[in-house]
């Protein structure tokens, strides 16, 4: 009995782990920091129910104007001086960073331990798998909260390394479909969700994770639009 109780406990071992050659995904709930890699599907009626509660937490307010809006208000792309997040002032790009982090199959530079080269990517907007190479632009990094959109709702007013910080958090970035990330544009949730509907509860959640940590409000559309997805 106690064979065939150990080799039991054997196979559930080999059934929960990850195959070699594969990434684990993590649904967002169990990545708060944003350090894990994915977006997994939230979908049992506990966790749901949690988004649901944790979405419910975001204050409301206005969309301001884009006045004075440019990308360079949060800092150079993908540099590695912000302090206080994840990853960060580690040598390596943020963009290498989160490439490696959620990449299969990842290469790098000759010579260095930063500069990704190749990949298999598992798009968690499409769940499409995408083979890419350095030369080419079908990889974008996505901001889960666009910048665009953090700055209409309050981003502008806030101090240059609390924007640069919030431009180089893991928690709100994504490898993601290039093609898909230029359709999303600065779009909250009421008016772009993830292509595969299995995703748009967790892109949800992390909406709403990276709003509250940052303190900044959502619109109400956007708020009813991220509840609807959880419910």
């Amino acid at each position: 009995m106690v064979t065939v109780l150990a080799a039991a406990v054997v196979m559930l071992s080999l059934a929960a782990a990850p195959r070699q050659g594969t990434v684990a995904r993590f649904a967002p709930l169990d990545n708060p920091s944003g350090t894990q890699p994915g977006l997994a599907p939230t979908t049992s009626a506990g966790d749901r129910a949690e988004a649901v509660r944790l979405i419910r937490r975001l204050p409301v307010d206005g969309r301001g104007a884009k006045t004075g809006y440019e990308r360079t208000r949060y800092g150079g792309a993908w540099i590695d001086t912000a302090r206080d997040v994840p990853m960060s002032r580690n040598g390596c790009s943020t963009r290498d960073d989160l490439l490696a982090r959620d990449g299969q199959k990842v290469t790098y530079q000759k010579g260095s331990d930063c500069l990704v080269t190749s990949l298999r990517l598992r798009d968690p907007y499409t769940g499409k798998t995408i083979e890419w190479r350095r030369d080419r632009d079908v990889v974008q990094v996505d901001h889960v909260v666009p910048l665009a959109y953090g700055w209409r709702m309050g981003a502008s007013r806030w101090t240059e390394s609390k924007r640069l910080r919030f431009a180089n958090d893991p928690l709100n970035l994504l490898p993601v479909l290039g093609t898909v990330n230029e359709a999303k544009g600065g779009s909250g949730p009421a008016s772009w969700l993830p292509p595969s509907r299995r995703a748009r509860c967790s892109y949800s959640v992390r909406f709403a994770q990276v709003a509250l940590k940052y303190h900044l409000p959502v619109t109400r559309r956007d708020k009813a639009a991220m509840l609807a997805q959880c419910r």
